[in-house]
């Protein structure tokens, strides 16, 4: 289904709405559109992946439990080839869900039954946090460099050498925080963001997380390094 356009410019973010439960998605889909998105839905992982072949979308909202392919599985599949920011819908509260949700690279996670009102201010969150120029400052320098990495700030683009490293919205965030501040160190509240990431422990896996793509042993940190009882810093070439 995708749900017909109320006055809603072309320029609006697109979402693709991706759950089983008919009602809800109709739901989101009416609640969403009123408030100013785009939407277009589907009932499983595989007719998402149809869908995804005529439109580009901004922002996906995934329900975990599915039939057949589960969220986990197909958020998993998209963070090889896409970082479309990801918002996580799951009838399973466990800490150990939102972890791997968090793990595999969604951006947030909002357990069911949940208030409209709430899911709409994280999907504006996580919106709003992948658009890299609304994260650096004005003094950012266009890019940092540590070891074989560059970090560009403008288009929120990691590269080790000419190869492109793939990274989520929040490890794009990550680096635009610690890399903007030079070298300093930086508290894990400021690293925290919004929503299901405002904690310590969700800061420390994507941290680790992001290691793991940037750090030859990642035990043993050598640009993405550890200020206990303070937070992080990126070591940057000078």
């Amino acid at each position: 289904m995708e749900v017909a356009r109320i006055d809603i410019p072309d320029h609006a973010p697109h979402v693709l709405v991706v759950d089983d439960d008919r009602r809800l998605r109709d739901l989101l889909a009416r609640f969403l559109t009123e408030n100013g998105y785009r939407i277009t839905t589907a009932a499983s992982a595989a007719e998402a992946r149809s869908k995804a072949e005529s439109f580009v979308f901004d922002a996906l909202v995934l329900d975990v439990m599915m039939p057949g392919e589960s969220g986990f599985d197909y958020a998993r599949s998209l963070r090889k080839e896409s970082q479309i920011p990801i918002l996580m819908l799951t009838a399973r509260a466990d800490a150990a869900d939102r972890v791997t949700g968090l793990e595999i690279g969604a951006d947030d996670y909002l357990p069911k039954p949940f208030e409209p009102r709430e899911l709409l201010l994280r999907l504006g969150n996580i919106l709003k946090r992948a658009v890299p120029s609304e994260i650096a400052s004005p003094e950012t320098p266009e890019m940092v460099r540590f070891g074989p990495f560059t970090y560009r700030f403008d288009r929120g683009e990691l590269r080790r050498g000419d190869e492109l490293v793939r990274i989520t919205e929040r490890e794009r965030e990550i680096l635009t925080i610690l890399g903007s501040r030079a070298g300093d160190n930086v508290q894990r509240e400021e690293l925290a963001g919004n929503g299901i990431a405002a904690n310590e422990r969700t800061v420390d896996v994507q941290i680790n997380r992001l290691r793991r793509k940037i750090e030859i042993d990642p035990a043993n940190p050598i640009f993405l390094q550890t200020v206990r009882g303070v937070g992080y810093r990126l070591v940057i070439d000078r």
